[in-house]
């Protein structure tokens, strides 16, 4: 069956699969994200809950600072470059730059390092991801057509999400099998080699300028095009009014779902204890995992149903809305079959909010701005999880358990869901003019 990507018409979504190049970038994807999960679960693992380590919520504030600020800042240098180099040789360079990276934070592992070292190591691994994922993100139109771009998006991002999860379960998997301590973690750390491998034979087999992109609006000097990154993917989402009514939802859900993440982590650490056959400790987070990775496995099936049906605006603000009630209904008694429901629920949402995002950027951003835009949208959102996480690590009790910071997520949501509308006015009246 052959399906012609330049053609504007819709495909069905199961005729997807069918593009050549639309599998190739997905195996890509695929192989990146579980390296990803199973390096951040193993090292969380290594840190936060290894028996040889302690963890206070500053230590994993610190921790999710290290994963999280420092992509943000050289994030829209980053996508300058996104948007003025081939993307293939990008994609190749940057997972052979990781392979040899986490070599080097496994060795720090096996050694017994700090867990300071361990998160500069880290910080620099993910780094490299959340590059290679701003320019998986925009190299999608080059192989699936526009009017396809949210189904697009649903397969790419929600099953890249699960694969994600997956090689999280793996990295708890493998550390029964090789122990909980600093050599044990450093073994289940060295396992993401694979998925990077794997991630150079995918993007080797696409052809120079495949993904992108066609043409390079950059003066001349490499050194003025990363210099005015951050200015440019500014300017082109201010444009385009849909992108920064998307960017207020997502700015509302990431704030959430960080301060929910930190309260997770402590609560599983140092609360909770078995319910039945639910776990607490690491397990218990891979449970978390797991809920929320079938919560995004479903928002990827209903996504573009729900926009087909009531369109994109109710679409988000329902998702929102829906996450709000769920923190008050399942987040406020703070129990652990509970704070499972609420994970299904925020994470689920959050990808139907994300998918939605995703899909309007690359509508609307022109190709030669569409990696500056990403890389944009990854260093505000980056920045605003720190932020969140430092500001509940200074209140939350050592424990994790806080009523009030379930509140403050909810207000968040509830917030997010007014910004949303009144940024979604200016989208409406750009179409009335």
């Amino acid at each position: 069956m052959t399906v012609v990507v330049d053609d504007k018409r819709k495909v069905p979504a199961r005729q997807l699969l069918a593009l050549r190049e639309f599998r190739r970038l997905l195996y890509l994807r695929f192989s990146s994200q579980w390296a990803d999960g199973l390096f951040q679960t193993g090292l969380a693992g290594a840190v936060i809950f290894n028996p040889e380590r302690g963890a206070d919520p500053l230590t994993i504030a610190t921790g999710f600072t290290a994963l999280l600020l420092p992509y943000s800042i050289v994030g829209p240098f980053a996508g300058a470059l996104l948007d003025r180099w081939d993307r293939r040789r990008v994609l190749v360079v940057a997972s052979l730059l990781r392979a040899g990276l986490i070599l080097t934070a496994t060795i720090g592992l096996l050694a017994g390092a700090p867990s300071g070292l361990l998160f500069l190591m880290s910080l620099m691994v993910l780094g490299v991801t959340r590059f290679m994922g701003s320019g998986l993100s925009a190299a999608l139109p080059h192989v699936v057509p526009e009017r396809n771009l949210v189904q697009a998006n649903s397969i790419a991002v929600t099953l890249g999400s699960i694969v994600a999860v997956f090689g999280g379960g793996c990295a708890i998997a493998l550390r029964k099998v090789f122990g909980e301590d600093d050599y044990g973690s450093g073994i289940t750390t060295s396992f993401a080699i694979v998925g990077t491998v794997l991630a150079v034979l995918f993007a080797v087999k696409f052809e120079r300028g495949k993904l992108g992109p066609d043409q390079v609006d950059e003066p001349a000097g490499t050194f003025m095009a990363v210099a005015r990154g951050l200015f440019d993917g500014a300017r082109a989402a201010w444009r385009a009014p849909r992108v920064v009514a998307g960017f207020v939802a997502l700015f509302a859900h990431r704030i959430s779902q960080s301060i929910a993440l930190l309260m997770a982590v402590l609560l599983m650490r140092y609360y909770f204890t078995d319910f039945g056959w639910l776990k607490a400790g690491l397990t218990g987070l891979g449970e978390i995992a797991a809920f929320a990775g079938v919560g995004i496995f479903i928002a990827g099936l209903v996504t573009p149903k729900l926009v087909d049906r009531f369109g994109r605006h109710p679409t988000v603000i329902g998702a929102l809305l829906l996450v709000a009630a769920a923190m008050a209904g399942l987040g406020l008694p703070m129990t652990l079959p509970t704070m499972l429901g609420a994970a299904f629920l925020m994470f689920g949402a959050g990808q139907v909010i994300k998918l939605c995002v995703d899909a309007v950027i690359q509508a609307d951003i022109g190709d030669e701005s569409r990696g500056r835009v990403f890389s944009l949208y990854d260093m505000f959102f980056n920045v605003t999880q720190v932020a969140a996480i430092a500001v509940a690590a200074a209140v939350i009790p050592a424990n994790g358990h806080s009523h009030g910071l379930i509140v403050a997520t909810i207000v968040f949501y509830l917030l997010g869901a007014v910004g949303y509308v009144f940024a979604s006015r200016r989208d409406h009246a750009a179409h009335v003019v």
